[in-house]
């Protein structure tokens, strides 16, 4: 059955990014408070290139294959026949993908080590962890995908946003006190992420609608055709969706060291925060994209993109602007923050590339589960190549802050050709005018930001004590942020909002 009615996806949405917002605040515990204080930078960016490699490496091994449970789960969808045997299919392509590059990396291991052997000796002892990491990875993102499809998001979201989180830090926690060797450490981050897949899979049996047995006769030579045709194109989509955000942690890694990673990650976390509403809201409205696409209903499809997308920029927005009229103060706040403070300007640039991810990848979804798919893979090679060519040659030049302006350049690119292309081909876009309201709100409170601080600021903080500061601060923010607030509701930029608000007023 399509849901047409936003207000149900925005309950359904609120409900995993409550999950999401107690994960952050393990996240932000572990990697704001504990990492900072008991890590050297070098550990500390080990740690976060280690990870995205994990990641680069599920993006590689699952070759498509969650784009392809999304499109093709309505084609099998049979409660009665558990979906046709839909599962064991999710379980053998990234297998196959899984084998396929576990060899190439066994063939490229000695020119990757030489890569980041100069400046990043550390990583190189490590390199074979990566294998375990990114299968345990893998299983996981599978796993909840297909948890995804059966409109089961919560369970799933709490093992990946508040378990997995919870398990590292325990496991920081021990190698802070010296019960875990760095590389126990290591071994430790495998292993949480094995038991989340596990717990996954657990959950996907108790719901009863997998199966082992694949129905055969349900595969068609068409169904087939279109499917592993489908997979292919949709590879390079998958793959950038990591490598893009990942380049220039890799070659900063190779050619600053690690400690320069260190940096980068940390800004990356500290956006992670604008990108929190995005991850419940685009897996529970993935579905839908799908079926109105599989119906041909575009004018739902494009109603429906309009208000996602609408609600992805309002919120993005929001958390940004209070993210970043506080950016001083949490480098203050986080043990050895001034370390880290050169990731200042990596987190401006680094946020309005999430406002973009946010705001527009509804885009990139419907086109993917159209007919006109495979112009995915050459958008998605544009994004790549432009990431690399802007990586390598922004870096040497600005540093840091040169991997955050390629990555921004780089998605400037491939969003302005997505959005021509998903009008062109399908018309549809996911833009409104309401999106120019939303942001004449946000460019307003930057102003009212500016003032406050060149008016309002130096009769508050007489004494530059950090209490002080931070009293200053949560004024201002709460301030500015009831401000918007009134802005958005009585400017009635989103109905479904409201409507919720004063569903809330009347129960109270």
């Amino acid at each position: 059955m399509l849901f047409n009615d936003m207000g149900i996806i925005i309950r359904q949405s609120i409900k995993g990014t409550i999950v999401n917002y107690i994960g952050t605040a393990i996240g932000m515990i572990t990697y704001f408070f504990i990492i900072p204080k008991y890590l050297t930078l070098e550990e500390m960016g080990l740690n976060r290139t280690f990870i995205d490699a994990g990641i680069l490496f599920v993006s590689l091994a699952q070759i498509g294959t969650n784009s392809s449970i999304l499109r093709f789960f309505p084609y099998f969808k049979d409660p009665q026949k558990r979906d046709n045997g839909f599962f064991f299919w999710t379980l053998l392509i990234p297998f196959i993908g899984f084998l396929i590059y576990f060899i190439l990396f066994l063939i490229f291991k000695y020119l990757i080590a030489s890569y980041f052997l100069e400046k990043s000796e550390l990583l190189v002892n490590y390199l074979y962890f990566i294998l375990p990491l990114g299968f345990f990875m893998l299983y996981q993102t599978v796993f909840e995908t297909n948890s995804i499809v059966l409109q089961r998001i919560v369970l799933p979201a709490f093992v990946r946003e508040v378990g997995v989180r919870l398990m590292l830090l325990i496991s920081y926690i021990l190698f802070a006190y010296d019960f875990l060797t760095l590389t126990g450490l290591i071994v430790s981050i495998c292993c949480t992420y094995g038991i989340a897949a596990g717990i996954n899979l657990g959950y996907l049996f108790h719901l009863g609608r997998i199966s082992l047995k694949p129905n055969f006769k349900h595969i068609t030579k068409p169904l087939c055709k279109d499917f592993l045709f489908y997979t292919f194109f949709l590879m390079g989509s998958a793959l950038t969706t990591a490598f893009v955000p990942s380049i220039g942690m890799f070659i900063i890694g190779a050619q600053l060291g690690l400690a320069f990673a260190a940096i980068y990650g940390f800004a990356r976390h500290i956006i992670a925060l604008v990108e929190i509403p995005y991850r419940s809201l685009g897996a529970i409205s993935n579905p839908h994209v799908s079926q109105t696409v599989k119906d041909n209903n575009f004018v739902e499809t494009n109603r429906f993109i309009k208000k996602v997308s609408l609600h992805q920029f309002l919120i993005s927005t929001a958390i940004f602007f209070l993210v970043w009229i506080n950016i001083d103060l949490i480098f203050q706040i986080v043990p050895n923050g001034a370390s880290l403070a050169p990731g200042k300007w990596v987190v401006f640039f680094l946020g309005m590339n999430a406002i973009l991810l946010t705001s527009l990848s509804i885009g990139g979804t419907t086109l993917s589960f159209s007919k006109y798919y495979y112009y995915s893979l050459v958008l998605t090679l544009i994004l790549s190549t432009t990431a690399v060519i802007m990586n390598v040659l922004c870096i040497p030049v600005w540093g840091i802050n040169g991997a955050a302006i390629a990555t921004l350049f780089a998605s400037c690119l491939y969003y302005l050709l997505l959005l021509t292309l998903v009008f062109w081909k399908l018309k549809v876009i996911p833009l409104s005018w309401k999106h120019i309201n939303v942001l004449t709100v946000i460019l307003g409170l930057f102003l009212l930001n500016y003032l406050w601080i060149q008016y309002a600021t130096p009769l508050i903080i007489r004494t530059p004590t950090l209490w002080v500061a931070f009293f200053e601060a949560l004024l201002r923010t709460t301030l500015l942020g009831g401000i918007g607030f009134l802005c958005v509701y009585f400017g009635n930029i989103s109905e479904e909002m409201n409507k919720l608000i004063n569903k809330l007023r009347v129960k109270n």
